[in-house]
């Protein structure tokens, strides 16, 4: 049988205050956990805002036509300054860059390029046996013979050492060497440097990047300038054309920096008998730009390996990385020209491996062979001009001095005369376009245009969101409100409650002060103990 407890609820004066009151406690009760005030409202934090009309739009007052107004006013620049930030943001991520060219001021000394030559004919007639022949024969077009002149199919001989023929079979830069000065000085074969290219062996002065020889001046007479016999006589007869024939007659010449290999195949140019050439040369030091903005090879804490047999990274010398891999994937073997260790290849395969394998090889960006430029880059300009020599007073001269004829002496000797324009340099070097501060400004002006903002309004209206979150109608207190433990069932009659027992447990004060004063469950009884208790609320004095 459930046992009920009549109790008369004596109301204080302060109880029959407005309901708002109790609402106001319920708010505080929900807001207790935290501690906080409530956050600013929207009309409040609009009125305060620095966004331009965001107060005239949202802030207290009435809504009229004046306030649409403002809000559409406000709605527009809104869009408008998005659309421009779009704008600017997709400029950016284009990555524009920009080529700015600056022409340095005169330097008292310069540092003097490498030249390579090479004579376009790579075997001497008279320097090779009848091995080298029987050896050179997809090379060279030459039958091969045996010692009474004829062709024999049968003929063995020692496997060939490709670079003791090349070495010793080619033209030779003393014998070519008629004169050479530079800067005024005498020079002489001594000062070149052997390098071996697809024409065989050849030569480079000024090789050395630890001992580059300066120039001191501009203009002709103050660089390289050297006579040239290309020895005509010692050229190679036709027989049948190959893949390597040539039909020319000179020299091939190509200027470069010490820090890069000649690749005089492709970007060398031609020297022709019977002509001075004068090669005017201005240094030129490109800067480009890495990604996003470009492709260069940049220099960063993650370097590629440097390339076997070469210092420093070029263009030339990644092509004959890329070039050596292919002949080694096709053939298991290198020509001479390549750098490494691995075994040459014979003469029998040697321009197979060669002709197969390079023509295959991509030069773009999708290709096998994808060698990007480096940041950095020093090259020479060039401006090419020749005078026919010798004048007739000369050739006379020169039959003599060389114990040659003038027909001769016209077919076979040249000048090559290379200097510097002036000892300056032009430093072309690409910028990018629209950079982040540019970025950053043009929006900053776009926000100041339309809406009359700045990073700081941003940083307000994050905190005003931020505070949001913590107000009353923040999810937290939603949640909390949801599980708060339902209030006791009460039916009242007049001033009489009737409470189930169960329900007194759980809400009543006065079971919890009993409890606190040491009393058990048997303090359920009246309190007559307390007559001077405090006076007051609807929970203070309870009559039990």
């Amino acid at each position: 049988m459930p046992i009920e407890i009549v109790c008369k609820i004596k109301f204080a004066e302060e109880d029959a205050k407005p309901k708002e009151k109790e609402a106001g406690d319920e708010q505080s009760l929900l807001g207790a956990a935290r501690g906080a005030a409530a956050p600013r409202d929207l009309a409040t934090f609009a009125s305060k805002s620095t966004l331009h009309g965001l107060g005239r739009a949202c802030g207290p007052g009435p809504h009229g036509l004046r306030r649409t107004l403002w809000a559409l006013a406000l709605f527009t620049s809104l869009t408008a300054f998005l659309y421009q930030a779009a704008g600017l943001a997709r400029g950016y991520l284009t990555w524009p860059h920009l080529v700015a060219m600056d022409p340095a001021a005169p330097a008292p000394v310069a540092g003097f390029p490498a030249v390579t030559l090479c004579n376009i004919n790579r075997f001497r007639h008279s320097a090779l046996s009848d091995a080298d022949i029987f050896h050179l024969a997809n090379l060279t077009g030459l039958p091969p013979k045996d010692r009474d002149g004829h062709r024999a199919a049968g003929l063995r001989y020692p496997e060939p050492d490709m670079v003791d023929i090349l070495n010793r079979t080619g033209h030779q830069l003393a014998d070519m060497l008629k004169s050479c000065n530079f800067s005024g000085h005498h020079c002489s074969a001594s000062n070149f440097s052997v390098v071996y290219t697809r024409y065989g062996k050849c030569y480079t002065f000024n090789a050395d990047p630890q001992s580059s020889l300066p120039s001191r001046a501009g203009g002709m007479g103050s660089g390289l300038e050297i006579m040239l016999d290309i020895q005509q006589e010692e050229y190679l007869p036709i027989w049948r054309e190959t893949n390597e024939t040539s039909f020319e007659a000179g020299i091939r010449v190509q200027i470069h920096s010490q820090e890069e290999p000649p690749y005089i195949h492709q970007l060398g140019f031609g020297v022709s008998p019977g002509f001075q050439t004068f090669v005017s040369c201005q240094e030129q030091r490109l800067t480009y730009l890495p990604q996003p903005w470009g492709n260069c090879r940049a220099e960063s804490g993650l370097r590629e390996p440097e390339l076997q047999g070469y210092s420093a990274y070029s263009v030339s010398a990644c092509r004959l990385r890329c070039e050596k891999e292919a002949v080694l994937q096709r053939c298991h073997c290198r020509m001479v020209h390549m750098p490494g260790n691995e075994t040459i290849c014979p003469p029998n395969i040697y321009i197979e491996c060669a002709d197969h394998t390079l023509d295959s090889l991509g030069g773009g960006s999708e290709g096998p062979c994808f060698c990007p430029t480096p940041c950095n880059l020093t090259r020479y300009g060039k401006e090419i001009s020749m005078v026919r020599i010798p004048n007739r007073g000369s050739a006379r001269y020169l039959a003599r001095k060389y114990n040659r004829n003038e027909t001769y002496i016209r077919e076979n000797f040249l000048v090559l005369d290379v200097f510097f324009e002036a000892l300056t340099s032009e430093a072309m070097e690409q910028r990018a376009a629209y950079g982040l501060s540019a970025l950053l400004g043009d929006l900053g002006g776009q926000m100041g245009l339309f809406i009359g903002a700045s990073i700081l309004t941003l940083l307000e209206i994050l905190d005003y969101i931020y505070e949001a979150r913590k107000g009353p109608v923040s999810w937290d207190r939603l949640k909390r409100v949801w599980r708060r433990p339902k209030t006791p069932l009460r039916t009242s009659s007049g001033g009489i409650s009737t409470l189930g027992l169960q329900e007194l447990k759980e809400q009543s004060p006065c079971l919890s002060r009993g409890r606190a004063e040491g009393g058990g469950a048997s303090n359920l009884l009246p309190n007559h103990h307390h007559p001077h208790g405090p006076a007051g609320g609807l929970f203070e004095d309870f009559a039990c």
